[in-house]
């Protein structure tokens, strides 16, 4: 029979096979737009690739071989459930961002031709509800991977993306939309409404 640690772990694959597939048509049409602006560089590439490893690769690597052992500490049990919760959750928030955001979005850096600044939906209250679509991803793999590694390394690659991304990302809001995004700015909350 299988243990609480073990659910824990197909849990935490089955639903970032399913948060990655929510994306793929999003990121398809993405593809096919045309860019006006682009911050897409070395800095840009870098964190990405820093992401894939820490929401990824590492946590795959863990529930696979049970690298790296030496980092493993006790399951909680409640997180079994709990954990699932936090992941739902930031899949719903993912779901409503790209909808609300429409043909907008990129996963890079960039604005699109006839890109009209988005304030509506759950825009209304967050400004990068993405990040927070992450930011749960990265919670429920904290709660399903009893490693220090594989389990906060999400947490930890968030952590740098909201502390040098998202900045990048204002500016090149401001830059293109000026007034306008920094009256937006002042009556939303960057992640967390009430929080930040």
């Amino acid at each position: 029979m299988p243990t609480s640690a073990t659910i824990a772990e197909n849990i935490w694959w089955i639903c970032a096979l399913i948060f990655t597939a929510l994306r793929v048509p999003y990121n398809r049409r993405a593809r096919a737009e045309t860019t006006r602006v682009s911050w897409d560089d070395w800095t840009d590439w870098l964190l990405l690739r820093l992401a894939m490893l820490g929401f990824g690769i590492l946590p795959f690597v863990y529930v696979v071989t049970d690298f790296p052992r030496f980092a493993s500490y006790p399951f909680y049990p409640p997180f079994v459930a709990i954990g699932p919760i936090v992941f739902i959750a930031g899949m719903i928030v993912i779901v409503r961002a790209h909808r609300d955001l429409g043909r907008a979005f990129s996963g890079k850096l960039e604005i699109r031709e006839g890109h009209q600044l988005v304030t509506s939906g759950i825009y209304a209250y967050v400004r990068h509800p993405i990040y927070l679509a992450y930011l749960l991803w990265a919670v429920a793999q904290a709660m399903l991977l009893p490693n220090w590694v594989a389990g906060f390394s999400a947490l930890f690659c968030w952590c740098v993306l909201f502390s040098v991304r998202i900045p990048r990302e204002e500016r090149m809001m401001t830059e293109a939309f000026g007034d306008e995004y920094r009256s937006y700015m002042a009556r939303t909350a960057r992640i967390i409404p009430g929080v930040a």
